[in-house]
């Protein structure tokens, strides 16, 4: 809510870059610890992580200049300059950059895949506090309770309250993030963690779209952006789950 923390000179500290930060030191500390656990390779993981953040970054402001492309055409650094992104752009663009990582080193992709996915979950979940701190992604007007004033120089409008949507989706990615790494200590998410992690992202972030305030983020029809790639992140996130199974069905029948 309040972005702009402390002044140092001429460098100003804002919570929305420190909790981006907090949020990728995790993502690094988190996959150091799985690779030691789960036989990867420990010697080239923060090159991967690195590799994948820049590449999901990436992917992300491709994606935002997609969603609005006539102000892209009419002034590309402004929109270049901004600091708008959109999440799923960053998710979609970093298991690509991952995938490729993993073809060059010979890797398993699945395997890193399913293993690491909840350091994405994690960092997610401290990036959008920093979305709190920022005002952006707010959402829509209420009078309840749970709704929220941002004060003047946020990125939300500051006369009337909204739903913090940021904290929601914190809240639900912290969840996941939960049950993904529950499942690897208990040993049960080395074939079903990626595709969790596609079918509960795509369904919660579909619900969250419907109580968002903002509209500078792309439509399809009557579908924001993101709902409509939630459709096909889920539909992969399923196929994979019931591939996965399927696998696990046909290996016990040959044991058998």
């Amino acid at each position: 809510m309040y972005n702009d923390w402390f002044t140092i000179g001429p460098v100003t500290v804002h919570g929305y870059g420190v909790m981006i930060a907090i949020g990728i030191l995790a993502a690094f500390w988190l996959a150091e610890k799985l690779a030691k656990r789960h036989d990867l390779d420990e010697e080239r993981i923060d090159t991967f992580i690195f590799f994948v953040i820049i590449f999901g970054y990436m992917c992300s402001k491709i994606l935002y200049c997609i969603t609005v492309f006539d102000q892209f055409l009419s002034d590309p650094l402004s929109v270049l300059g901004s600091g708008g992104w959109v999440v799923y752009g960053g998710v979609l663009g970093g298991i690509f950059g991952a995938w490729l990582f993993c073809k060059k080193y010979g890797w398993d992709f699945m395997h890193y895949f399913n293993v690491l996915i909840p350091c994405v979950a994690l960092a997610q979940g401290f990036g959008r506090i920093g979305c709190f701190f920022a005002g952006c992604c707010y959402g829509i007007e209420t009078d309840s309770a749970i709704g929220v004033h941002f004060p003047a120089g946020s990125l939300c409008p500051v006369d009337h309250a909204v739903i913090p949507t940021q904290l929601i989706m914190s809240l639900g990615d912290f969840i996941i993030f939960a049950i993904l790494y529950y499942n690897l200590k208990k040993g049960k998410g080395l074939q079903n963690n990626a595709s969790l992690y596609l079918m509960l992202y795509s369904a919660g972030r579909f619900a969250v779209e419907f109580i968002r305030g903002d509209i500078n983020r792309g439509f399809v029809g009557v579908l924001s952006t993101s709902q409509f790639i939630s459709i096909f992140a889920f539909l992969l996130g399923l196929y994979l789950f019931m591939s996965g199974k399927n696998k696990k069905e046909e290996k016990n029948t040959t044991l058998v």
